[in-house]
């Protein structure tokens, strides 16, 4: 039997790279569009998979990549945090693109499409990520199911070896002298691994009874964000005391840091954070997945054994 072909917009990312294994796994032709092809090098060593240096906002590429794939996968998204986009960017990445991206998988005649939302997401959201994010979701499942069945997924933060929720962590941690002054210390989260996430949006894809819905990505225990840095300390090793800041120096470190060099911290960020992020169902069970839980990933690559591979990977890198 002929092996399908699916497109992934945003492949070379840290849950791109998870899909793809996943979808080479099980015998897939993938085409992974990029804006510059030397991001996705690491790809290529995945069989089945072509990878396109590609202007997504260019919906006449975009038919031309769609044209003959069973299904598109949207993983794009600009990330919140440090070295993140201007908030105008958000527009052009979450409501832009997927309108693009929808209308050129319905002019290729594709016949499924997964979105990657986030948790959160709704155009009356207070942050301008999550309010952009909405926008984006509520044109994917406007979609006439006739035309194209769309499935939307909503992770909440993903953590795994190369994310930049715990890993951004680690590095400011490290650099802090003793004390770490955290914004929003109380924020509630339920951080969703990345692998099982990849996973999810398999699952969707190979099952059509899921289009037209949304499926909410939780692991399975909610934390305070203060147990989260306090958390990665331990794993470091560093012993620093976290200072949770009150809300009116959260809200003022994020209108202050967003305009230093380097944004390490932003408004809209303590807006994002400011809202509690946890499922209110879960959509890994529907989907028939087991959610891994975090204690049971993060000391592979956060911990000793994580750091002592890291600093090997570096000196290989380094040629010595």
């Amino acid at each position: 039997m002929e092996a399908k072909t699916v497109c992934v917009v945003g492949g070379t990312g840290f849950v791109g790279m998870h899909v793809a294994n996943r979808l080479a796994d099980r015998g897939y032709r993938i085409r992974a569009l990029t804006r510059r092809s030397h991001r996705g090098r690491d790809l290529l060593l995945f069989p089945g998979l072509r990878l396109f240096e590609a202007d997504v906002h260019d919906e006449r590429e975009l038919v031309r990549h769609f044209s003959g794939c069973h299904a598109v996968i949207n993983l794009a998204g600009a990330h919140t945090g440090r070295g993140g986009p201007r908030e105008d960017a958000y527009h052009e990445v979450h409501v832009d693109l997927p309108r693009r991206v929808l209308a050129a998988a319905r002019r290729a005649s594709v016949p499924r499409l997964v979105h990657m939302s986030a948790l959160g997401a709704h155009p009356d959201a207070v942050s301008r990520f999550l309010r952009t994010k909405g926008e984006g979701e509520q044109l994917v499942l406007a979609a006439d199911p006739d035309e194209i069945g769309a499935t939307v997924l909503q992770p909440s933060v993903i953590f795994g070896a190369g994310d930049r929720f715990l890993n951004r962590f680690a590095g400011l941690l490290r650099f802090a002298p003793g004390v770490f002054f955290l914004p929003t210390p109380d924020a509630r989260l339920q951080p969703v691994f990345g692998g099982d996430v990849a996973q999810a949006v398999i699952n969707a894809t190979e099952d059509p009874r899921t289009a037209g819905q949304t499926y909410q990505l939780c692991g399975p225990q909610i934390y305070t964000l203060r147990e989260l840095v306090e958390y990665v300390a331990e794993l470091r090793g560093l012993r620093r005391r976290v200072v949770g800041l009150p809300d009116s120096l959260s809200q003022l470190s994020g209108r202050l840091l967003g305009l230093a060099p380097g944004r390490p911290y932003t408004l809209d960020e303590y807006r994002f954070t400011a809202t509690p992020n946890c499922c209110a169902e879960d959509g890994l069970a529907a989907l028939g997945i087991r959610a891994n839980a975090l204690e049971a990933i993060t000391p592979g690559y956060l911990g000793a054994a994580g750091r002592q591979a890291q600093y090997q990977q570096a000196r290989r890198e380094a040629g010595r």
